[in-house]
């Protein structure tokens, strides 16, 4: 795979980026920082002239409260977990689907919940999908140490391992690290393990990263060999030939996510506009810009059809032969429950 960005500019980009991006003052997309990469949105400024206008986020939960406060935008990129939140809130609307141009084509896997549709409509436009599972350093960190997840507790790598600041990818690894698989059915004696495996982890960790380019300058620097990693992490470092590893067939496993775009309900914009820059983002040919810069797997199988195995396999999309913890949307109380004991353990508590 061949991806623009050096490390250290995209470094540099992200720690330099505003809240907000102006350009089309008639659409303003809440979005992941990293995801203003021109091949999703090509055919959107070949219509209008300019990108839409940009308002950043580095947390699902962040941007919840942002737009949950009364900032106006017209549509959210959250992952699914979230979208009951956002639906129990008030705050989206459905899509018109006969206005999405390539709906047919979008992998049917990533709308099987009633969360996403119902006889109300389609509330949730699935983006991408992505891994999140063991970045490591193959120079300095044995193959086998990261055989397991056990890898996070293990002593000799105090204070040399990192992991999101996201409370779901954390409480992810701390589910499978203790043997669960589906977060849909969490016993409290499930529960209780996982926090007491997150509180031990926690002794290890030298940052809880808040974006995909602070993990990488933490990594590059020598300074975390372990960290627990979205596959744009691992693209970053594996364009600058950093020696990475992705670690997905861990005995215990690893997590996977589904993204996507959320109508919000009295949005400020042109809902022409909205409708054109989905339909530019979802398009075939954007899941190659998708996975070369950033090495997410496109919801379009169309798209994903244009990438082959051996892309498949490099950026962490590959099929693996161990166990998974989809993020589907879970119970919110615990959803909730996880969100403040994770704070505890980051404070020390």
């Amino acid at each position: 795979m061949i991806r623009k960005p050096a490390l250290l500019a995209s470094v540099t980009a992200f720690a330099l980026a505003t809240p907000v991006m102006a350009a089309d003052p008639q659409l303003t997309v809440f979005d992941w920082a990293g995801f203003e990469v021109d091949g999703l949105f090509a055919d959107y400024v070949a219509k209008h002239g300019t990108p839409p206008t940009f308002a950043l986020f580095g947390d699902d939960d962040e941007a919840f409260q942002k737009v949950a406060s009364g900032f106006k935008v017209d549509a959210v990129h959250p992952c699914s977990q979230m979208v009951s939140k956002y639906r129990d809130a008030g705050l989206i609307e459905p899509w018109d689907e006969s206005r999405l141009t390539a709906l047919a084509d979008i992998d049917p896997e990533f709308l099987d919940s009633p969360v996403f549709k119902d006889d109300a409509g389609l509330w949730f436009l699935p983006s991408y999908w992505g891994a999140t599972a063991v970045a490591y350093n193959t120079d300095q960190v044995p193959a086998e140490d990261v055989a397991s997840l056990q890898v996070f507790v293990n002593p000799k790598y105090q204070g040399r391992t990192s992991m999101p600041d996201s409370s779901d990818d954390v409480w992810a690894l701390a589910y499978l690290a203790t043997g669960v698989t589906d977060w849909t059915a969490v016993t409290e004696e499930q529960y209780a393990a996982a926090a007491a495996w997150l509180r031990e982890a926690h002794q290890n960790v030298y940052a809880y990263w808040a974006d995909p380019s602070e993990q990488t300058q933490q990594m590059a620097s020598g300074a975390v060999l372990v960290s627990w990693s979205w596959n744009d992490g691992v693209a970053l470092l594996q364009a600058e030939n950093y020696p990475v590893g992705f670690q997905r067939e861990a005995t215990e496993g690893s997590s996977t996510f589904v993204c996507g775009f959320v109508n919000m309900k009295d949005g400020p914009g042109s809902e022409d506009k909205l409708y054109d820059f989905m339909n530019s983002w979802l398009r075939p040919d954007a899941a190659v810009a998708l996975m070369d810069e950033l090495g997410y797997g496109h919801s379009n199988l169309k798209g994903m059809a244009l990438k082959s195995e051996e892309d498949l396999e490099i950026a962490g999309l590959g099929h693996v032969d161990a166990p998974t913890l989809p993020q589907v949307p879970n119970n919110p109380q615990l959803r909730e429950r996880q969100l403040a004991e994770f704070e505890k353990i980051k404070a020390g508590f």
